[in-house]
């Protein structure tokens, strides 16, 4: 039977206050991606998050991104390997240092926004992110693109990988994820973004928007927790998933398979 990990970005507010959307979609995901303070969050919000996740028991993974709160992370910045590096160790061993004081273990890393995207596409930055999180606990899954530079780069320096895939965004013929400056790179049909998941399980292929078939390993999907239908989105994916004879399960444990 084909199985997914579904992973959902959280946390991303400030004194905790908006974590009542979290709290309804956790029953819905098997990995929570938990920002570390540079592009959203505080302490507070990530000790709340965490407790949380472990609540729920969902894994935990750090989300670490660029130091742009006013940007949320999306913006591009020209950004130095040795500092990726030492921003990567910083963030995650500040959520590590919470999730270890609530009695849990750190499951994954998943960058966050614009370190994400430009990571996927350089070698020299992906290998920056895959060298700190080696460094810091070499168990820990590193969340990438399917078929990008830090999926490479993880497998590479001996990291446990998970290829990631997008519910509501749109394909390029190279595989990568549409721009979010261009009009269409959101799904905002629900039945459409279902559909192309399905096919990105059963089928290990996604639909370009140029038309073409682009071969995708789907391990883990992520569905976004900032937008207003995203509890119901979460409910309406995780049934669907089932319905269609897809196994959801955490990331560490479809790993171990």
């Amino acid at each position: 039977m084909p199985v997914i990990d579904i992973n959902c970005d959280m946390g991303e507010s400030f004194g905790a206050y908006t974590l009542g959307r979290d709290k309804e979609i956790l029953p819905f995901i098997t990995s929570a991606n938990i920002a570390c303070g540079f592009h959203a969050g505080d302490p507070r919000t990530m000790r709340k998050t965490v407790q949380l996740a472990l609540d729920h028991h969902v894994g935990i993974g750090a989300h670490p991104g660029l130091q742009d709160l006013v940007g949320f992370g999306r913006r591009e910045m020209s950004i130095s390997c040795e500092d990726v590096y030492d921003l990567v160790i910083y963030q995650v061993g500040a959520l590590q240092a919470f999730v270890h004081a609530e009695g849990g273990s750190l499951q994954h890393v998943k960058p966050h926004g614009a370190l994400y995207n430009l990571a996927s596409k350089k070698q020299e930055l992906a290998d920056a992110i895959a060298r700190a999180i080696y460094k810091i606990n070499p168990k820990l899954i590193l969340f990438g693109l399917a078929n990008s530079e830090l999926i490479r780069a993880g497998e590479k320096i001996g990291l446990p990988t998970a290829s990631e895939v997008f519910s509501d965004r749109t394909y390029q013929k190279d595989g990568s994820l549409t721009s979010r400056k261009d009009p269409h790179a959101l799904i905002h049909m629900e039945e459409t973004a279902i559909n192309q998941v399905i096919r990105m399980v059963k089928e290990q292929k996604v639909s370009s928007l140029q038309g073409i078939d682009v071969p995708i390993k789907a391990q883990t999907l992520c569905i976004h927790g900032d937008q207003d239908n995203a509890v119901a989105f979460a409910r309406l994916i995780s049934k669907q998933l089932r319905k269609n004879n897809i196994e959801i399960e955490r990331i560490q444990h479809i790993i171990a398979r």
